[in-house]
């Protein structure tokens, strides 16, 4: 400081001019205002900032496609590469890329560190040309028909597709054609081969028509384009025989067939004869029956000869032109025969093939074939004959007919045996003394049981009765694997002992398939290999009824035998087959001083027939009968030709065994029942007369 500015330290204080403090202080406020304003703002700025960066999630948003993609986030999102900064809730997120899709979806960003979500795009189809040679190819795609060759700009999803090629006459392509998509433009270029092969082929004489498959295609001579495959080729040409031949044609294969060479038509000659049904032969050669059409070789004569049983052999020649078409009918000389029918009664009508001849004995002349002959008249049972007359000799028919009830009675033989030899005799109970009769046995019989209650029934119908007990034999006929068994080793099984251990329904079963073997309708009614009923008119094999089987055991004379013996207990000769004193160690009871010589049942007839001839009723095995089982009620109305309920829980068992010794068992009224098979119960057969 120069010496001149200095101030006098002693000089007296000057006054200074007065400035209001108040002006001073105001200013310095309004300077310091914008400054705390954007220190303040700054403040607020930087602590949203950092809640936003302490608060916010890291989201990495993965794209999966093959072009560049445009991802747009909805709300305050901070990018930072693939990651953007998110406080937590939803977001819109839609992506874009060339050649795919456009892409949309919501995203949830919670609270963790670090998130990311993965977008598929999906590809745009490709763009696919198809051209093919011959154009108008049919282009199918996965199955579906898209168009026909060419085909621009056809788009494809993208992937693996199945191309099928098909055209006309050439074979089908097909490949798998693997789509870009995402638009990219793809080609594809095929040559179709054809599917025919050429064939060269001539006639002689030329101008015939070609016929592939049955369709002209052509004339001779040609080269043709055939299609592949078995294919049937024929020529025809007008008074000329069709010439034919199957060809297998593969494609690209030529083939030449020659000069073929076609023969004259032969002519076509339309046989007839009166009567018709004449033998037709050809120089020789037997051609069949009037009426027929035979092909003549044209250009020489052939021998014809028709000819028929009671009638003249014709014979001539015959000669066609080619491709000729004749008619001809030859009318045939009838040989006749006398025939003397001699018939009683006078009224009865002859009927020769079905035409009224006239009533009573009378000559004819008839053609010399079989003729069908029937003479009938109301009230008598008609006669049918088969006579063939012969040139030059009379032959006599004598024909008397019967009333219906003869003819059935000569048609019901007095025996019969089935086709398993099994022998059945007839009986007709409605002519016998005991034709009505008490079935079971008084309260005062000694033996009898509840179930025999007295009741009146009566036989009306004739019926065969087996003279024995179905063998083991016999039955293995049905049923091979049967076994009927054995006791103590005593064998029940050998082929001549009566089969046991068989059911009810095994007994019916039989029935039933012997009558279908010899053709005769079944008595019982089957469903599903069970008898649930039976056919009372049928005359098919069954088990005799209860009613039969009691009149065939028991009548005798104007009586009714209490045992197979007689009146008195116990029999003093060996009659039947009982427990005897041999088989006491199997059946525990017997018969006290009765032998009989076997242990259990007996070959059937080993013992002497009944009255009727029949064999075992009484002893042997306990049989099987047709009635499902019941208690008859006592002071019952008459019964005729009783059957029975249709079907039942048990059935009943009539007659003794081997095993039983008890005068109760012995008794020919005695009745058990059952359902399943027993060691001592096997069955006879029997069936109605017509």
């Amino acid at each position: 400081m120069s010496p001149a500015n200095q101030e006098d330290p002693l000089s007296p204080i000057q006054p200074s001019a007065f400035q209001p403090l108040g002006n001073e202080v105001e200013v310095k406020k309004s300077g310091i205002a914008p400054l705390r304003l954007l220190l303040a703002a700054t403040a607020l700025i930087f602590i949203v900032v950092m809640g936003f960066l302490l608060t916010a999630s890291s989201l990495q948003i993965i794209v999966e496609s093959e072009s560049q993609a445009e991802v747009t986030i909805s709300g305050l999102a901070l990018p930072f590469g693939e990651r953007y900064l998110l406080r937590p809730g939803d977001y819109s997120v839609a992506v874009e890329a060339p050649g795919y899709h456009p892409f949309e979806t919501v995203v949830t960003v919670t609270g963790g560190d670090s998130q990311s979500a993965t977008l598929v795009l999906q590809p745009l189809p490709g763009v696919v040309t198809v051209e093919t040679r011959p154009t108008g190819t049919r282009v199918l795609v996965d199955g579906q028909h898209l168009g026909d060759t060419p085909l621009a700009d056809l788009a494809l999803e993208p992937g693996e597709r199945q191309v099928r090629l098909e055209a006309d006459r050439y074979l089908p392509h097909e490949q798998v054609l693997d789509v870009t998509g995402r638009q990219v433009p793809q080609q594809l270029s095929v040559d179709l081969q054809p599917a025919w092969a050429q064939l060269s082929l001539s006639s002689e004489p030329a101008g015939a028509d070609i016929l592939v498959d049955g369709e002209i295609v052509g004339v001779t001579p040609t080269v043709l384009e055939v299609i592949q495959g078995d294919r049937q080729l024929m020529l025809q040409l007008p008074t000329f025989a069709s010439w034919q031949q199957d060809l297998v044609v593969t494609a690209g294969q030529p083939q030449d067939l020659g000069t073929i060479k076609l023969q004259p038509a032969a002519g076509l000659l339309q046989l007839a004869s009166t009567p018709n049904g004449a033998n037709v032969t050809l120089d020789g050669e037997f051609q069949g029956q009037t009426p027929l059409e035979l092909e003549i070789t044209p250009g020489r004569p052939h021998r014809l000869a028709v000819f028929r049983p009671g009638y003249r052999r014709h014979s001539e020649a015959v000669e066609l032109a080619a491709a000729a078409v004749e008619a001809r009918t030859i009318r045939l000389r009838a040989q006749l025969g006398e025939v003397k029918f001699r018939i009683s009664p006078a009224q009865a009508v002859l009927r020769v093939n079905g035409k009224p001849q006239g009533k009573g004995s009378q000559v004819l002349s008839l053609p010399a074939v079989a003729q069908r002959v029937e003479i009938s008249l109301d009230g008598y049972a008609p006669v049918k004959r088969t006579v063939t007359p012969r040139p030059g000799l009379q032959q006599l028919v004598e024909v008397s007919l019967q009333t219906a009830a003869e003819a059935k009675a000569a048609r019901n033989k007095p025996e019969i045996t089935t086709a398993l030899g099994q022998t059945l005799l007839l009986f007709h109970p409605a002519d016998s003394p005991t034709a009505n009769f008490s079935m079971g046995a008084s309260r005062r019989e000694p033996g009898r049981r509840a179930n025999e209650v007295l009741h009146p029934v009566a036989l009306s119908r004739s019926f065969y009765l087996q003279t024995t007990e179905v063998t083991n034999a016999q039955f293995r006929l049905f049923t091979g694997a049967h076994d009927s068994g054995q006791i103590e080793g005593n064998s029940l099984n050998r082929d001549h002992q009566p089969v046991v251990q068989i059911s009810w329904q095994q007994a019916a079963a039989f029935s039933n398939w012997l009558s279908k073997r010899e053709g005769l309708p079944p008595f019982y009614r089957e469903t599903n290999g069970i008898i649930t009923g039976y056919n009372p008119s049928s005359t098919g094999y069954r088990m005799p009824t209860e009613t039969e089987w009691a009149w065939a055991a028991r009548s005798n004379g104007d009586s009714l035998l209490k045992f197979p013996w007689g009146e008195n207990f116990p029999p003093s000769t060996a009659v039947e087959n009982y427990a005897d004193s041999s088989s006491a160690y199997v059946t525990g009871r017997v018969l006290s001083a009765y032998k009989d010589g076997h242990v259990t049942s007996a070959p059937v007839a080993s013992f002497p027939a009944s009255n009727k001839r029949l064999y075992d009723l009484g002893g042997n095995v306990a049989e099987w009968v047709h009635d499902v089982y019941s208690i008859p009620s006592a002071n019952g109305s008459l019964q005729t030709d009783p059957l029975g309920a249709q079907s039942g829980d048990n059935y009943v068992i009539r007659g003794a065994s081997w095993s039983h010794s008890r005068i109760a068992e012995l008794r020919l009224s005695y009745r058990d029942y059952g359902q399943a098979g027993r060691d001592d119960v096997g069955f006879r057969i029997a069936r109605y007369a017509e």
